[in-house]
């Protein structure tokens, strides 16, 4: 979803068009297709990055209350399984405006009492299938409480100076990477990959390659 969607969607999340689900496999797609300016963009400067030496950093960015987040969440995933090792793999919660920065908070406090395997995919559900507003810090924390959290552990992290620490960063890396819309991809502080169905990946795979040959 574009950056100036976004506002919109946020506000009148209950009119989200239905959950039409894309292929759960990157289809086999030749890189000599891939052309720069279209299908992905160099930086002009690069991107912080928090890989280690002869590690390729993959951050994703999106947002909960994106309906082609959710869409891209299991092909996404299923990429996951499929990367070598010397890939990391990171989501960055993108934050438009300050109306995202509880959601950025949920995820850096889920990430925080290591409960993210278990609730991140739930979160999208919440608000798009279930029609829930998890707008500010009372919505959410009820939400959290639901799912068998302890509210107040969870309020905690929501709270602290970490989780307020990896909003600012989130909101530096998507402004490094000049971020106007999710899902999207960030490579190796040097390439930016907008959302385009399963071939965001195909062309991910490509520029990893790449940048394994140097």
């Amino acid at each position: 979803m574009l950056r100036r969607d976004f506002s919109r969607a946020f506000v009148a999340s209950s009119a989200l068009a239905s959950l039409t689900a894309w292929p759960l496999t990157v289809r086999a797609q030749g890189p000599a297709a891939l052309r720069e300016g279209r299908d992905y963009v160099r930086l002009a400067r690069p991107a912080p990055v928090d890989a280690q030496a002869g590690q390729i950093e993959v951050l994703e960015f999106f947002a909960y209350t994106c309906i082609h987040c959710y869409n891209f969440e299991p092909l996404f995933e299923d990429w996951k399984k499929g990367i070598r090792s010397d890939v990391l793999v990171r989501r960055v919660p993108v934050a438009f405006s300050e109306a995202f920065v509880p959601l950025q908070r949920l995820y850096y406090a889920l990430e925080g009492m290591g409960q993210l395997d278990a609730l991140h995919r739930r979160v999208f559900q919440a608000i798009h299938e279930d029609k829930q507003r998890l707008s500010n810090a009372e919505t959410i924390v009820a939400w959290v409480g639901k799912q068998g959290v302890d509210t107040k552990k969870f309020t905690e992290f929501y709270n602290s100076f970490a989780v307020a620490g990896k909003t600012r960063r989130a909101v530096q890396l998507q402004d490094a990477y000049q971020v106007e819309g999710t899902p999207s991809l960030g490579i190796a502080g040097r390439f930016y990959v907008s959302g385009q169905g399963p071939r965001t990946l195909v062309i991910a795979n490509a520029l990893i390659d790449q940048l394994r040959r140097g």
